[in-house]
């Protein structure tokens, strides 16, 4: 049964950077797409960014482009998201998710979710 457990979240003042992890379980990372999706209060679940299998990156929407870099290690069965210069608008609860599919999309509602999420807090 595929299982994600996120982590690495925590407070952060604006310009600070965290760290975030995903480790798979249940499933192979290989040959799926894997996404990093945020969901801040009163507001709906948003992409974030995705790596497909052979490294290919897209980043959703503008807003952390050149902030954030994800990664993943196939043998580790883990995925990452490096989070540069943190923005009080990156406040929200991360998620990582998985496609069937070895291609992104912008759909949120096209991976599976099997994880609580980690929160992040950008705040002085």
């Amino acid at each position: 049964q595929l299982q994600f457990v996120e982590s690495g979240g925590g407070l952060v003042q604006p310009g600070g950077s965290l760290r975030l992890s995903c480790a798979a379980s249940g499933f192979t990372l290989n040959y799926r797409a894997i996404g990093w999706f945020r969901q801040a209060p009163g507001k709906e679940r948003e992409g974030v960014s995705c790596i497909d299998n052979s490294g290919g990156i897209t980043n959703f929407g503008d807003s952390v482009k050149g902030r954030f870099i994800i990664s993943r290690d196939n043998a580790k069965s883990m995925v990452y998201l490096q989070m540069n210069s943190l923005k009080p608008e990156d406040t929200a609860i991360y998620y990582c998710a998985a496609r069937v599919y070895d291609f992104c999309s912008a759909n949120p509602g096209s991976y599976v979710y099997s994880g609580q999420g980690t929160q992040v807090i950008v705040s002085s």
